[in-house]
C-alpha cells in the first residue's frame, strides 16, 4: 500500500510502499478513500521535521530535557544510540480520513466489512490506503453524508468540542478568533446553535470566504475599525464568548478577547496560540474566565479509552471522542453543516508532496480544505514487502518488534552473525524503516511471515509483554531458536504451557533477556565469590523511578513492574548463589495517593536453596539524582558492590579495589545466545533458571495479596 511520510531527521516528504497494518482485537481495518490535510497542524509538525539539529531542540525543549536525564542516568554512548535511533525514526502525518471498513475486531461487533466509516487519531487515521484504527476512535458515516465530507470528521469534531466548553446559548453574541479550516467549521456550528457570529483573522481570503458564505460577519484583525465594529455587533456589551481557533506564536489572540469579551465572559482556547494571559486591565477587572478544549472530546490521551477500547458510561460521559465524532457526521447529514465550500484541492495519494508545497507556502495558490484520495482497490492485500536481497547464511534471523530497545541493543548485536531476513511490526512504516536502517530483506506487518518461513531459523521476539508466550511458544513449535525480551509470561498459565512446549520438543533452543549477568562487572563480581563455600547476603537497591499508571507497561499489555522488570534482580540473585529460589516474601506501602502504584515501592526477601538470601528494594518514589541501581553482594569476608553498573568495588583482606566499567551486558547476552546456536551447545540460561525467575515474580503478587510467604517449586 501507499503512504505519505516524513524523514524526521531530514525532513524529506515522500510517498512509499509499506506492509498494510495488522489488526488487534480492539481495532477496525479500513480501506481509506479520503484523507483532510489539516493545515495547521501538519505544517507545524513538517517544519519542525525540516528545521536543522538546533532548530529541532528550540522547536521541542521537553525532548532536549529527556536527553539530559537519560545522558545522567545512562552516558554519552547509550545516550548518543537513542538520540541516533529517534532522530532516524519515520513521521506518519495526518489524522482525519474516511473509507470502507476491511475487517472489525472491536469488541462491541459494531463495525463490519463494507460499513462507511470517518476515522481519527494520529498515526492511526494516517495519509495512508489501509489504516488500523481503535474501535473508539471510528464512526459510522450516516446515509446523506460524502465520503469527502465524512473525512472532515476529527477537525469538526475538535471544533465541536471547542463549542462545548463554550456553552453557547441561543441569541448569545459570540466572537470566533481565527477562520481557517477549525474557525470556518466552528462558525457553522455557533450558527447551528442560534448563536449571532463575528469572526477575524490575519487572512484577508479567509474574511472573504466567512462573508460569502454568511456564516458569521469577518473582519481583518489589522482593520483600524475591528474594536468599534465588535462593540456595535453586540451592542456595546462586549461579546459574551470568544472561541480562540488561530495557530500561531503571537499572544494577540489572547489580549484582544480580554478587550472584546463583556464583564464574565468566556474565553476557549481550541487553536495553539501564547497563552501569556495579562491581569489587568481586562481579565481581572472584567472577572473573565479561560476555558481549555482539549482536541476532540473525552477519550483524548486516555490510553484505555483509545487503545484499549474501554469507553465512557453514556450516562455520566455525554460527549466522548466517538460520540462527538457521530454527532458531527449527523448535523452533515441532516445540513447544519455544509462543508463544499470548504475543499479547493483534491490529489492523488501519488502526488501528495505537492499537496505540501501548498501547505508550506511553496506555492501562492491559495487553498482551504486539502484531500488525499486513494483508489487501489489491492493495496489491503499487501502485507510484506522486499527491501534487500542479501545471501541467506546459516543463521537467519527474523525479528518480531521492532522498537527503539530493539533497535538499539538487539538488532546491532544479533546482525553480526547472520543475515536479518524479516522485520515483523504492527506498523507498516516502522517495520520498512528498520528494514532499510539494519538490512533486512524483508519487511512485513505479519507475523507468520517469520513464523512459517522455512529459511529463518532464529526469532526475537520484542513485542508487547502480553505477546510474549504466545509468539513464543508458535516459535518453539516450529522448530525455531528463539530470543524472547523478558518476561517470558504474564501469569502461571502461560508459564505452564511454555513449560509444556518447551519439553516436547526435541531440542528445543530459548534465551530470555535477562541482559544484567552478562554485563562484565558482574561476571567480575561472581568471579569474586568462587569457592567462598558459604551462603550469599544480596542487598540490592534500586531506584526504578515514576511510571504513570496509564504508561502501557503498567496496563494488561505491560503486566506491572514486577512482572517486567523485578525479574531482571530474581536472575542475578540466582546467577550469583549459582541456586534456586524456594521461598519470597514481599511487603509494598500503602499509600492513598492514586498517583503512585503501591507495588511500584516494594521490599522483598527471597531465600535460595544454598541459605543465601537476597532482599530487593525497588522504588519508584526517589529522585532522579540518585543513581538508580546499587548491589551488594556479601560472603565468605567479601563484599562487592555494583554501583549502577559504571563502577565496581571489591572488598576483600581490608582493601578496597575500584573497578570502572559500563554497559549492562545487552551485547554480551545477545553474543552468547548466537555463539550458543552456531556451536549447538547448551544456552547462556538454563530453562528450569527462566522458569524459576518467572514464577517467583508471580509468587511476589501471590505474596502481597496473602500477606504471607509464598514457597517456590519447580
Amino acid at each position: 500500500m501507499k503512504q505519505l511520510i516524513q524523514n524526521f531527521k531530514s525532513g524529506e516528504l515522500y510517498v512509499d510502499d509499506l506492509p498494510v497494518p495488522s489488526i488487534n482485537e480492539g481495532f477496525v481495518l479500513v480501506s481509506n478513500k479520503y484523507s483532510l490535510i489539516s493545515a495547521g497542524t501538519e505544517r507545524s509538525t513538517v517544519s519542525t521535521a525540516q528545521a536543522s539539529l538546533i532548530g529541532k531542540a528550540k522547536k521541542r525543549p521537553d525532548l532536549v530535557k529527556q536527553v539530559i536525564q537519560n545522558y545522567k542516568k545512562e552516558g554519552l554512548k547509550a545516550t548518543v544510540e537513542k538520540v541516533r535511533t529517534k532522530l532516524d525514526s519515520l513521521k506518519a502525518l495526518g489524522y482525519s480520513s474516511a473509507g470502507v471498513v476491511l475487517a472489525s475486531m472491536d469488541t462491541e461487533n459494531k463495525f463490519k466489512p463494507g460499513d462507511l466509516v470517518a476515522c481519527a487519531g494520529q498515526d492511526y487515521a494516517s495519509h495512508a490506503e489501509v489504516v488500523c484504527i481503535p474501535q473508539n476512535l471510528v464512526a459510522k458515516i450516516p446515509e446523506g453524508v460524502e465520503l469527502t465530507d465524512a473525512s472532515y470528521t476529527t477537525m469538526g469534531s475538535i471544533a465541536l468540542q471547542g463549542v462545548r466548553q463554550a456553552d453557547p446559548t441561543l441569541g448569545e453574541n459570540i466572537c470566533v478568533i481565527g477562520l481557517g479550516l477549525l474557525g470556518q467549521i466552528t462558525c457553522q456550528l455557533l450558527r447551528a446553535n442560534g448563536c449571532n457570529v463575528f469572526g477575524i483573522d490575519v487572512s484577508g481570503s479567509m474574511v472573504a470566504l466567512t462573508n460569502e458564505t454568511k456564516i458569521a460577519k469577518a473582519m481583518h484583525r489589522d482593520d483600524p475599525n475591528l474594536i468599534p465594529a465588535c462593540e456595535n455587533f453586540s451592542r456595546g456589551y462586549g461579546f459574551d464568548k470568544v472561541i480562540i481557533t488561530a495557530a500561531g506564536p503571537t499572544n494577540d489572540p489572547i489580549d484582544l478577547s480580554g478587550q472584546i469579551l463583556r464583564k464574565k465572559g468566556v474565553v476557549v482556547m481550541v487553536g495553539a496560540v501564547k497563552m501569556d494571559i495579562p491581569r489587568d486591565p481586562d481579565y481581572y477587572r472584567k472577572e473573565l474566565e479561560l476555558r481549555m478544549s482539549c482536541s476532540y472530546g473525552p477519550g483524548r490521551y486516555d490510553v484505555n479509552y483509545e487503545e484499549q477500547g474501554r469507553d465512557y458510561p453514556y450516562g455520566y460521559v455525554r460527549w466522548t471522542e466517538q460520540r462527538n465524532m457521530e454527532a458531527f457526521l449527523g448535523l452533515m447529514a441532516n445540513g447544519s453543516v455544509n462543508l463544499n465550500h470548504l475543499t479547493t484541492h483534491t490529489f492523488d495519494i501519488k502526488d501528495a508532496v505537492r499537496a505540501y508545497d501548498l501547505v508550506l507556502g511553496k506555492s501562492n495558490e491559495p487553498f482551504v480544505g486539502i484531500l488525499l484520495k486513494y483508489e487501489d482497490e489491492n493495496a489491503a492485500d499487501d502485507y510484506a514487502v522486499q527491501v534487500n536481497i542479501a545471501p541467506l547464511s546459516n543463521l537467519n534471523i527474523g525479528f518480531i518488534g521492532a522498537g527503539s530497545f530493539a533497535q538499539s541493543y538487539l538488532i546491532p548485536n544479533a546482525k553480526k552473525f547472520g543475515t536479518l531476513d524479516t522485520v515483523v511490526t504492527r506498523n507498516g512504516m516502522n517495520a520498512k524503516n528498520v528494514a532499510q536502517k539494519y538490512g533486512f530483506n524483508h519487511a512485513s506487518t505479519d507475523a507468520d511471515k517469520v513464523m512459517d518461513s522455512k529459511d529463518i531459523n532464529v526469532v526475537y521476539i520484542a513485542t508487547q509483554h502480553d505477546t510474549h508466550a504466545q509468539f513464543t511458544s508458535q516459535a518453539l513449535k516450529n522448530g525455531k531458536a528463539v530470543f524472547v525480551e523478558k518476561p517470558l509470561a504474564m501469569n502461571t498459565e502461560e508459564l505452564e504451557d511454555l513449560n509444556k512446549i518447551y519439553k516436547e520438543q526435541s531440542s528445543p533452543a530459548l534465551m530470555v533477556g535477562f541482559n544484567r549477568r552478562f554485563a562484565d562487572i558482574i561476571t567480575r563480581a561472581k568471579e569474586s565469590f568462587q569457592g567462598i563455600g558459604e551462603p550469599l547476603v544480596m542487598n540490592f537497591r534500586v531506584n526504578a523511578g515514576f511510571i504513570p499508571r496509564d504508561h502501557w507497561t503498567q496496563t494488561s499489555a505491560g503486566g506491572g513492574r514486577i512482572v517486567g522488570e523485578i525479574c531482571h534482580f530474581i536472575d542475578l540473585m540466582q546467577y550469583f548463589t549459582g541456586s534456586e529460589p524456594v521461598k519470597v516474601f514481599a511487603e509494598c506501602i500503602d499509600s492513598g495517593s492514586s498517583n503512585l502504584k503501591n507495588d511500584d515501592n516494594i521490599a522483598i526477601v527471597v531465600k535460595f536453596t544454598d541459605g543465601s538470601v537476597g532482599n530487593l528494594v525497588y522504588a519508584a518514589n526517589g529522585d532522579k539524582a540518585l543513581p538508580k541501581e546499587r548491589l551488594e553482594i556479601i560472603g565468605g569476608n567479601t563484599v562487592f558492590v555494583v554501583d549502577d553498573f559504571r563502577r565496581g568495588i571489591l572488598y576483600r583482606d581490608s582493601k578496597e579495589t575500584v573497578i570502572k566499567t559500563s554497559g549492562k551486558g545487552h551485547r554480551q547476552e545477545v553474543e552468547a545466545f548466537m555463539k550458543a546456536i552456531q556451536e549447538g551447545g547448551e544456552m547462556p540460561i538454563s530453562f528450569r533458571s527462566i522458569y524459576l525467575t518467572t514464577l517467583t515474580t508471580f509468587k511476589i503478587i501471590d505474596s502481597l495479596a496473602s500477606g504471607l510467604p509464598q514457597a517456590i517449586n519447580y
